[in-house]
C-alpha cells in the first residue's frame, strides 16, 4: 500500500519568495480578506498550494489595473462557486478592444510634417492630455498613437485652414456628447440584456459567463453602427439646412447661446434632485444641457419635417 502524496506547505516566508511579494503583503491581503487564513500546527503557520494560487491571480488582477477592493468581490465570487474563470473572460471581453484599428506611432519629426511643418509645443501637450497622442518611455522623439484615423482627421481639418486650438476644442465638446451617447448604450443593455446575468446569482457560473462575452462581442459594433447611421441621418439633414441659410434661400434659425458663455437659469428644486440622483452632481449640468440640446434638436427635425402649407390652402382652412 502507496502512502498518500504529501500535501506542499510553506512558511510564509517560503510563500513570499515563491510569489516574488512581501511578508508585510502576505499579512495585509488576509486582513483584507484576500487570503484564507493559514493552518496553524504547533507554533508554525502554515501555507498551501491554495494560497500560492490565490497571491499569483491577486498579482495578476492587480497588473490589469484592479484594485484590491475589485478584486475581492471577483475573488468572493470563485469562492461562492460562481466560477472566476468564466468572470475573467467576461471582463477580457468587456476591456477588449471596442475598435478594429490598430494603434501606430509617429516621430516628432513626421508629426510636425503633417501639421504645417513648424513645431508647435502646446498643441503636441494638448494632444498628450487628450489622449490623441502618448509618450513613449525612453523615446521621447517618438509618439504612440492609439487612433491613427482620429489624427488624420485633425491633419486634414488643420491643412482646410482650422487652427489647432480650434480642433482640440472641438474635440472636448464631441468627446464628452460621446460619452453620454456610450453610458446611455451600456444602461439601455445592462437593463434589458445583461440584467439577467449580474442580477441572478444562479446565472454567475462558468457557462453563463462565457455566454455573456459572447453577447458582448455581437453587441460591441451595434453602439457604433448606430451612431454612424443617425449620424449620416443628422448631417444631410443640417447641411442642406445650413447650405440654404447661407445662399439665402431658408431663414437663419434663431442662434442658440454660444458654448462659451453661460447664464443662470431657476430650475425646481425636485427637478435639480431627480437629476443627481440620475446623472450624479459631477454630470448635472452637462447632462441638463444635452437634454436641452436634445430637445431642440428635435423640434428643428420636426419642422423641417413638417409640410409647408401655402398662404392659399391657410386661408381655405379658415
Amino acid at each position: 500500500m502507496t502512502d498518500p502524496p504529501t500535501r506542499t506547505t510553506y512558511r510564509i516566508d517560503d510563500l513570499a519568495h515563491q510569489t516574488r511579494t512581501t511578508v508585510r503583503t502576505i499579512r495585509a491581503y488576509q486582513d483584507k480578506g484576500l487570503l484564507p487564513r493559514p493552518e496553524r500546527q504547533g507554533r508554525a503557520n502554515l501555507y498551501s498550494g491554495i494560497h500560492l494560487t490565490r497571491l499569483h491571480q491577486i498579482a495578476h488582477l492587480l497588473d490589469r489595473g484592479y484594485t484590491l477592493a475589485s478584486i475581492k468581490e471577483l475573488l468572493d465570487a470563485w469562492d461562492t462557486g460562481r466560477g472566476l474563470g468564466g468572470v475573467l473572460g467576461l471582463v477580457t471581453e468587456v476591456e477588449g478592444p471596442w475598435t478594429d484599428e490598430e494603434p501606430a506611432r509617429i516621430s516628432r519629426t513626421e508629426l510636425d510634417a503633417r501639421f504645417g511643418g513648424a513645431p508647435d509645443e502646446d498643441a503636441v501637450a494638448e494632444a498628450v492630455e487628450l489622449g490623441v497622442l502618448e509618450a513613449v518611455d525612453g523615446d521621447p522623439d517618438t509618439f504612440l498613437v492609439p487612433s491613427p484615423q482620429e489624427l488624420s482627421v485633425a491633419a486634414e481639418l488643420h491643412a482646410a485652414g482650422v487652427p489647432l486650438s480650434a480642433i482640440s476644442g472641438h474635440l472636448r465638446e464631441l468627446r464628452g456628447q460621446v460619452e453620454h451617447i456610450a453610458a446611455r448604450f451600456l444602461e439601455f443593455t445592462t437593463e434589458y440584456v445583461f440584467a439577467r446575468y449580474l442580477d441572478d446569482p444562479g446565472r454567475r457560473t462558468d457557462a453563463h459567463a462565457a455566454e455573456a462575452a459572447a453577447l458582448v462581442r455581437r453587441l460591441r459594433p451595434l453602439a457604433q453602427h448606430t451612431v454612424d447611421a443617425e449620424l449620416a441621418r443628422a448631417m444631410r439633414v443640417f447641411a442642406v439646412q445650413h447650405l440654404r441659410t447661407r445662399l439665402g434661400t431658408e431663414k437663419p434659425q434663431e442662434p442658440l447661446e454660444p458654448r462659451g458663455r453661460t447664464r443662470s437659469i431657476d430650475l425646481p428644486a425636485e427637478t435639480i434632485s431627480a437629476v443627481e440622483r440620475l446623472v450624479g452632481s459631477e454630470h448635472l449640468a452637462a447632462f441638463i444641457a444635452l437634454a436641452a440640446e436634445r430637445e431642440v434638436s428635435a423640434r428643428t427635425l420636426d419642422d423641417l419635417a413638417t409640410p409647408k402649407r401655402s398662404s392659399k390652402e391657410l386661408g381655405e382652412s379658415l
